[in-house]
């Protein structure tokens, strides 16, 4: 596959999206992953109202993300040896069970200690359907603009539902029941989930008859590790700001008005990432991954200048504007570093950079919001963004020359 892009065509998303045996696993994926970004934040905004402190709330979504960041991979190998059936459907099952542990935690106002170490639980076992859902398009489609525009689909529809879950979340809160957003989410993933496992073409998924034969896995690709670390900080990047604009609206006297204001990123962030998709930037990926960071970091830092509700919103549509495009780039540079058989495994280790660059990010963000202000937290992120750039563009070169890797195989049984 070339390293160079060229932009998707409407027909090629019809043709990948009509695909036989698409229809299903993609209408159930859709609820499955929609609120992949709703857990996290469902969670910090129930524990707030519940305690009253953002560095609590901040610890407790910090620790489900870090939870994601193990489960990912874990269940991405599961996946990649077993099908994606078993897997799915077992942690659907002990995500159910946890959650509603956690729900009566948060009531009974356990200690923070006890509440982090259970969202952590719950984080791992978040199924990883969107992981399932882009390697599938490999046994659904021949290599070609099809299975690109299926790729790019992936990408642009994970990014809304990383936009829109926060603000859906954030509306939620307005609801009698502070927990409502916490259990409407989880609810839809796990039917999701579901739905998607038994789905005929994800049945037919069977166990691999080959893995990597090295212990890291898809993490012994060096291109694989330079992508993780551009994930990581575009995760960091979004964690600072999903904490410090509620902290901003809540300061404001407005809480609700927090995620809708975030749920402004997916205006300019869906819009201007179809547009990308269809005409991306002529460039290279290794050198896309560190200047697309380094300028959102840069579009963060417009966000401590607004004094205003209005401004901050404004500025927030300036700043989403990068946010698919990287995610996009994300996707594509999977198929150019990860080590074959490792699709799965590989998509994870992205998702795990990503939410532990969240964790990160949002644990900081409301340490810096309750002694400093949101300003701070907001400059912060631009600042870890243009650290995180440089490094990728000092490693660039592993993206640049990577293959994926032909590692020796062994017979697996599962």
């Amino acid at each position: 596959m070339s390293q160079s892009f060229g932009g998707a065509r409407l027909t090629d998303y019809r043709a990948a999206l009509s695909a036989p045996g698409s229809r299903e696993p993609v209408v159930a994926s859709l609820f499955a992953r929609l609120p992949i970004a709703m857990i996290g934040i469902s969670a910090l905004l129930y524990v707030q109202r519940q305690t009253g402190s953002f560095t609590t709330a901040g610890l407790v979504s910090a620790s489900t993300l870090a939870g994601v960041s193990v489960g990912s991979v874990v269940q991405g190998r599961l996946i990649d040896r077993c099908g994606p059936t078993r897997p799915l459907l077992a942690v659907a099952a002990l995500f159910t069970l946890l959650l509603a542990a956690l729900v009566v935690a948060i009531e009974s106002r356990a200690a923070t200690p006890v509440l982090a170490v259970m969202a952590a639980g719950i984080g791992v076992s978040e199924p990883m359907t969107g992981s399932a859902s882009r390697a599938l398009w490999a046994r659904l489609l021949p290599p070609g603009p099809a299975r690109d525009a299926a790729l790019s689909y992936e990408a642009i529809s994970m990014e809304v539902f990383f936009i829109l879950g926060p603000g859906l979340a954030g509306a939620l809160t307005a609801a009698p029941w502070a927990g409502t957003g916490l259990v409407f989410g989880a609810a839809c993933m796990v039917v999701g989930s579901v739905l998607f496992a038994l789905s005929p073409a994800v049945r037919a998924w069977g166990p691999a008859d080959e893995r990597p034969s090295r212990l890291l896995g898809a993490l012994a690709s060096p291109g694989l590790r330079t992508l993780a670390l551009a994930a990581g900080g575009f995760g960091m990047v979004i964690g600072f700001v999903e904490v410090a604009v509620p902290a901003a609206a809540s300061a404001a006297g407005s809480v609700v008005t927090g995620g809708l204001l975030l749920s402004l990123w997916s205006v300019s962030s869906v819009g201007f990432g179809l547009a990308y998709s269809m005409r991306p930037w002529p460039r290279s990926l290794h050198l896309r991954l560190p200047v697309l960071l380094a300028v959102f970091g840069a579009g963060v830092a417009l966000l401590a200048v607004p004094s205003s509700l209005w401004g901050l919103g404004l500025a927030l549509l300036v700043a989403g504007a990068l946010i698919t495009p990287q995610s996009t780039a994300h996707s594509v540079a999977i198929e150019l570093v990860a080590p074959r058989g490792t699709a799965a495994e590989a998509f994870g280790w992205v998702v795990t950079a990503i939410t532990l660059g969240l964790a990160f990010g949002q644990s900081v963000s409301g340490y810096l919001v309750e002694r400093s202000g949101p300003p701070l937290a907001f400059l912060t992120a631009a600042a870890c963004a243009t650290v995180v750039a440089g490094a990728v563009w000092l490693l660039r070169s592993t993206i640049r020359t990577t293959e994926p890797l032909r590692p020796g195989t062994e017979p697996v049984a599962c």
